[in-house]
């Protein structure tokens, strides 16, 4: 998350040059974002992420030398680099990478045809230490490449380190609603909604909300349709 008053600072990952400057030219118009690097290969943005630290990397899945996902899991691991959200940009809203992504330390994804309003509403709510699924494509695609399901009883031990009340809370995060949404249909204040999300987060080991969406999915909590 970032500092109150500072601008959030974006590394740029993509092979085209011309998307980097359409993105920068973008981004570089709000006051409250900077871009502070470039990287045209997924090992550069490893290195560039490395060293400039930026709140938020925009990553494309599909770059030479190194896949968007295998950079997303090596930026992740680095100590250091904990607060970093990598936001993951996809042509295509049946990617079945994306949802790989997810599970390696993304923060999320979104479309490349997304507006640029939306685009800078992405990198507010992944610098602020919230989950983006894009919702044309979330409950769709991981119930895709969820469809076989761990084992009833693998599910049932995996959470079984959760209250009720947090199983309730991580249903509800993997239908994609907010704290505020939670709240509502829970009865909770949004503050007790985030406090039930950050325990959660904590005991199933979840590096992000995004991570609580798959495993809502693999431990069926959330089904296909939901």
């Amino acid at each position: 998350m970032t500092s109150a008053g500072e601008p959030i600072k974006v590394l740029l990952a993509d092979d085209q040059a011309l998307v980097r400057s359409g993105f920068k030219l973008l981004l570089d118009g709000e006051s409250d974002i900077t871009v502070v690097g470039e990287a045209a290969t997924g090992a550069e943005a490893v290195e560039r992420a490395r060293a400039l630290r930026p709140d938020v990397v925009l990553m494309d899945i599909r770059m030479p030398e190194l896949d968007g996902i295998k950079a997303t899991g090596e930026i992740v691991r680095t100590r250091g680099l904990e607060q970093v959200r990598v936001l993951i940009l996809t042509t295509y809203d049946t990617d079945a990478y994306v949802f790989e992504a997810l599970q390696v330390g993304a923060s999320g994804f979104l479309l490349k045809d997304a507006g640029p309003a939306e685009l800078l509403h992405a990198i507010r709510v992944i610098a602020a230490g919230e989950a983006l699924l894009a919702p044309r494509i979330t409950r769709r695609l991981i119930a895709q490449f969820t469809a076989e399901r761990t084992a009833t009883q693998i599910a049932e031990d995996r959470l079984a380190v959760l209250t009720q009340r947090e199983r309730q809370v991580l249903a509800l995060v993997g239908q994609g609603l907010s704290n505020d949404e939670i709240g509502t249909q829970l009865f909770l204040s949004p503050a007790t909604a985030r406090t039930h999300v950050s325990h959660a987060m904590a005991k199933l080991g979840a590096r992000d909300r995004a991570q609580l969406v798959v495993v809502a999915y693999q431990t069926g909590l959330v089904s296909r349709g939901q």
